[in-house]
């Protein structure tokens, strides 16, 4: 075990890639080019519900500094379309969406480093060549200097493309023309503080869109879709800027807290493990803004690369568990390029015909529910369903029943993330809540009318709970839909891995966990 897991990258995804190996028990290198952290401006600023709750099992509480926002609305020019809410099927303790700067996000994720005995971060550290062999990873940076680990998870973000090239990755897609101007705005807007607002074809942008987000310390993030051959120092100079900002913000003082211009892009590697190579965040996939996808996708990939490596390590699962890495979160990667490209079609209408369709649906959305279904702003982030992962044992009394409707999740079932409430364990008071249980290890949970089981001969940790030891009240039975014979089976990462009712179909559903066999279908 004294060997490390090199990560590449100190961005939020390494961070967390980090914590969470530690908390396997795992020693971490991380190697990070620049000379130190650069706390520059908000970037990533949404952060989901789901996500919330990984910093916390690694001691990380990011909703405390943030603002709580609960509400979406949707304008077309100057009217409102609709809004809605977020669905929660338990009782988790964190908000849908909190909004908190990523420079702060990446302070919190570093105290918590800093207090992590088993996690080293070398700063400075240009990786620039990758060798393997069957033993480990090398990992060989520009100043000469080696770092040898069990295996490597590269989270070193958009602009690692010597990576990409030394593990023989492509990363194919495209880069849009329209350019996205944002600023932080600190000034007061009542009302707004709890909500996400999105205007297609504003008076004061017409023929594009604009994004507003209520941030920490009365500060909005607005962003604003401007057109290809936008210049920020011209619009600053001309006061064109000034008079951008005051169509949103009226005649109230502001401060301009922050302000850039960039283009984005949609690209997916072809693979995300190459040996014992594991590629994460936007090094492994670039998606479109609107929905807050890039970061929070990211984080799950840490989580689900971080209990992957542990069991292989530990000798509980084989090697063949990195290649379910793979499959789980490059099908997670090509869904969220299907959803946000499908937002970029509806906010950059391709022809004449797909522009008159737009605004058809945006002048029928007021009154019709059927045309607000078809409004595009962007689909916020949402857990992926490994419904078909080799992982996951199907159970066809619940067949997947496909994306749910907006801020709503999907019902409990094999491939759905767990819903999190709380549940009391026997001489544990440090576990609180399912996931924490979960994230233990292996969790079979019995229904009130299951048979006991004997403690399953698995690899690695196995724990058995009865459902109504954990919660007496009946919530956790109702939040999983569980009928009174079954038997649940949760993954490391509280996903459902399987749904039974014959328990000689248990110790095969825990072995498709850490052996899988199965190509993703």
């Amino acid at each position: 075990m004294t060997a490390p897991v090199l990560v590449v990258g100190a961005g939020p995804v390494g961070q967390t890639t980090a914590l969470l190996l530690a908390r396997w028990g795992l020693p971490v290198v991380v190697l990070d080019a620049r000379p130190g952290r650069d706390l520059v401006g908000s970037k990533a600023i949404c952060q989901q519900r789901d996500v919330l709750d990984v910093w916390d099992s690694v001691g990380v509480q990011v909703a405390p500094h943030g603002v709580t926002w609960t509400t979406a609305r949707t304008f077309h020019r100057d009217r409102e379309l609709f809004s809605f809410e977020f669905v929660d099927r338990g009782r988790s303790p964190f908000p849908p969406f909190v909004n908190v700067s990523q420079c702060r996000t990446e302070e919190l994720l570093d105290e918590a480093i800093a207090g992590q005995p088993l996690v080293q971060v070398r700063w400075g550290a240009r990786v620039e060549g990758i060798d393997q062999d069957e033993d480990g990873v090398v990992l060989r940076c520009a100043d000469g200097g080696q770092h040898r680990g069990s295996h490597a998870v590269v989270c070193g973000g958009a602009r690692a493309d010597l990576l990409r090239r030394e593990l023989g990755l492509s990363f194919e897609g495209r880069t849009f023309g329209d350019q996205f101007l944002i600023c932080d705005i600190r000034t007061e807007l009542p009302g707004w503080e709890t909500e996400r607002r999105f205007w297609f074809d504003p008076v004061w942008n017409p023929g594009r869109q604009v994004l507003i987000h209520p941030c920490p310390d009365s500060t909005f993030r607005i962003d604003w879709q401007v057109p290809p051959d936008f210049d920020l120092a011209t619009e600053e100079a001309s006061g064109g800027l000034d008079a951008r900002i005051r169509q949103v913000v009226g005649d109230r003082p502001y401060e301009v807290v922050w302000r850039s211009v960039y283009r984005f892009s949609s690209r997916v590697v072809d693979r995300m493990r190459v040996g014992r190579v594991l590629v994460a965040g936007d090094a492994a996939h670039l998606v479109s803004p609107f929905g807050a996808r890039g970061l929070n996708s990211g984080v799950l990939d840490a989580e689900n690369a971080a209990w992957k490596i542990a069991f292989v390590r530990r000798g509980w699962a084989g090697d063949e568990l990195l290649d379910s890495y793979s499959a789980e979160r490059h099908a997670a990667a090509v869904e969220n390029l299907d959803i946000t490209g499908a937002t970029m079609r509806f906010l950059v209408p391709g022809s004449p015909e797909e522009s008159a369709h737009r605004l058809d649906v945006l002048e029928r959305a007021a009154t019709d529910p059927a045309a607000r279904a078809q409004v595009d702003s962007g689909r916020l982030a949402e857990p992926f369903w490994y419904t078909g992962s080799p992982l996951t044992t199907p159970d066809p009394r619940r067949p997947p029943a496909g994306r749910p409707a907006r801020g709503d999740v999907p019902e409990p079932a094999p491939g759905v993330l767990a819903p999190d409430v709380p549940v009391v364990v026997a001489g544990r008071p440090d576990l609180t809540r399912l996931r924490s249980l979960a994230r233990e290890g292996l969790t079979v949970l019995l229904a009130a009318e299951a048979p006991d089981v004997p403690a399953p001969d698995a690899d690695g940790p196995v724990a058995v709970h009865r459902i109504d030891d954990l919660d007496p009240s009946g919530l956790l039975a109702g939040a999983l839909g569980a009928c009174a014979d079954e038997i649940w089976v949760l993954r490391p990462d509280a996903h459902v891995a399987a749904v039974l009712t014959d328990p000689a179909d248990l110790p095969a559903a825990l072995a498709r966990i850490t052996n899988p066999t199965m190509e993703l279908v």
